[in-house]
């Protein structure tokens, strides 16, 4: 093979040929410690490194951004942590509460206070007349009125964030003098939708789509098996009242 030859095949290698071939032979550097010294690669200083230096120090970048990425994923958990077990204390204080009302302090209180966020609010759709139950975080709204407000936020299972219009916000807050500007609201289903629960806050890039909502669903799967039981007991409790007081 002539000189000529031999520098046409080489030209002939293709750069892409030349990364599979390390890559196939990833050992291929193994006792070439000659050539590992006169091998060079620009660096972000502007000197040559070799080689090994460069190998190096890839190895430290992709070690700082395992740690990164590590520390990040530890305070995700953390901040999960800290979630479920506000989550869990409130939901314990709901299923202890004697009555809707009592329930609607506890969601308030836990909301505001424990979760820091500005309002709170659980609409149940009925028809019935209910006295003495739309107070605190608790109200009580026709269906017809939510599904003519609310429209298509009542549609699915899962929780929507945003900031809504303006008459959502009003809708699901109606008690609020300083205005709602972002939501997370999730339906509350119990062989049927029976309302909704909603949360509020006063920065209008609070809540995103981009959000989770695990603890949300969490808590809504919780009420949403609590309130019509505890309903039809407040129900029950008025019409006996009632009775008796006629009686008398």
């Amino acid at each position: 093979m002539t000189e000529q030859t031999a520098h046409q095949k080489v030209d002939d290698i293709t750069r892409e040929q030349v990364v599979q071939y390390l890559k196939d032979n990833p050992d291929f550097f193994v006792g070439q410690d000659d050539l590992l010294r006169v091998l060079t690669l620009p660096h972000d200083s502007g000197r040559a490194i070799s080689l090994v230096e460069r190998q190096v120090h890839l190895f430290r970048e992709q070690r700082d951004m395992l740690q990164g990425e590590l520390g990040e994923l530890v305070s995700i958990a953390r901040q999960n942590d800290r979630l479920f077990e506000k989550s869990k204390r409130m939901l314990l204080q709901v299923i202890e509460a004697r009555n809707v009302n009592d329930m609607a302090a506890v969601i308030d209180d836990s909301i505001r206070g424990d979760f820091g966020l500005d309002a709170a609010s659980v609409l149940l759709f009925t028809d019935s007349d209910l006295p003495e139950v739309s107070q605190g975080a608790l109200h009580v709204v026709s269906p017809q009125d939510a599904r003519e407000r609310l429209g298509s936020l009542l549609e699915g299972d899962r929780a929507v964030c945003g900031q809504f219009r303006e008459n959502e916000r009003e809708f699901l807050f109606p008690d609020r003098d300083d205005p709602i500007a972002s939501v997370a609201l999730v339906p509350l289903r119990s062989q049927g939708l029976v309302g909704v629960f909603a949360v509020g806050s006063c920065e209008p890039g609070y809540f995103d789509q981009s959000m989770g909502s695990m603890f949300l669903s969490y808590i809504s799967d919780t009420l949403s098996r609590l309130l019509p039981p505890m309903l039809e007991r407040h129900s029950t409790v008025v019409e006996t009242t009632g009775r008796t007081a006629e009686n008398s």
